[in-house]
């Protein structure tokens, strides 16, 4: 027979040493429960107006059998920008003069950032979800709040990983996003003709990684239709910067704008495997129903992207991250 193993001599409730052990299972038992709270309610909200998006679908006729291409991945795009009229969404909110849309749009650009850029904007998300992981094969790493998909929930990296956290991320790397988030921003404020400075980044803000595993829980299920606005309520203007090449490193994945007749595409392009076309394409939107959108199942492979959101109420703006020590 096996030699049975032993574990610690039990010791009496009330001690020091029991009331240790509670305090420290309490401890780890809280460390995720900040960021998982914040993504479940995020969730919680997406869920429950999945109804409204559904009824909103519906009734714009949308047949999303047919697709045109707004931008392919063979494309290089100075900028392109496709102006449409504005939703009332924005009626029920604080108004902004200057910033909250009139203009109301989509667009597409891949001028915005350099390839060294896109390739470390690159190395960061996958340093950053190397740490973690979605059973479920969407996957979210967000620097500001530091929520990270660990299996079926959410951890805070920054207090799950502790002082650990500066052997994977470099003060290097967090100016390297401040600097390509304001690059978005310039972008977006000229093309909707509106001051930089009107703008707010503004939550969530997060790396996504989104594999063909099947979903395992309502975070996984990404490919939803929604309305940013409806969803969030903070954003003004949502854009996305694109990390890893349709068709090249995934299949299925491609941003699609819902319309009535035909939908949409975005083809995500990085451009890190093709030195003839330029890395890194954003694009980039005002967040009401007038941009109504979803991203299709990934089929293979693995999608990169960051999704960068602004708004023009500076109480709901947030600071850049930074790699406190």
């Amino acid at each position: 027979m096996a030699p049975q193993r032993r574990g610690p001599p039990r010791v009496p409730e009330g001690s020091a040493a029991a009331e240790r052990r509670r305090a420290n299972s309490t401890k780890k038992d809280r460390l995720p429960r900040e960021a998982q709270r914040t993504w479940l309610r995020t969730v919680a909200l997406g869920v429950g107006l999945a109804l409204i998006t559904f009824l909103l679908w519906s009734s714009l006729g949308i047949n999303d059998d047919v697709v045109e291409v707004l931008a392919r991945r063979s494309e290089v795009l100075e900028g392109r920008f496709i102006e449409v009229p504005c939703s009332e969404d924005y009626d029920g909110h604080r108004r902004f003069e200057g910033c909250t849309p009139r203009k109301c749009g989509r667009g597409v650009t891949d001028i915005v950032i350099t390839r060294e850029e896109a390739e470390q904007i690159r190395r960061i998300a996958e340093k950053g979800l190397s740490l973690g992981g979605s059973d479920g094969g969407a996957s979210i790493l967000d620097l500001h709040s530091g929520a990270l998909s660990v299996g079926k929930h959410f951890v805070n990296l920054y207090r799950y990983f502790g002082d650990k956290i500066q052997n994977i991320f470099s003060e290097e790397d967090f100016q390297l996003y401040r600097d390509v988030r304001q690059k978005v921003q310039l972008t977006i404020a000229e093309a909707f003709g509106i001051s930089a400075s009107s703008l707010y980044l503004t939550k969530p803000t997060f790396f996504s990684r989104i594999n063909s595993t099947e979903a395992q829980t309502a975070h996984d299920e990404y490919w939803h239709a929604h309305v940013d606005k409806v969803t969030y309520g903070s954003f003004d203007y949502t854009s996305l910067l694109y990390l890893s090449d349709y068709l090249e490193d995934f299949g299925g994945g491609r941003f699609v704008f819902m319309e009535e007749g035909a939908n949409k595409t975005v083809e995500p392009r990085a451009g890190h495997l093709s030195f003839s076309l330029p890395p890194g394409r954003v694009s980039f939107f005002t967040s009401g129903s007038e941009n109504l959108h979803r991203v299709e199942k990934v089929l293979w492979g693995t999608r990169y992207a960051i999704t960068i959101a602004f708004t023009c109420n500076p109480d709901h703006g947030i600071e850049d991250p930074v790699l406190t020590t």
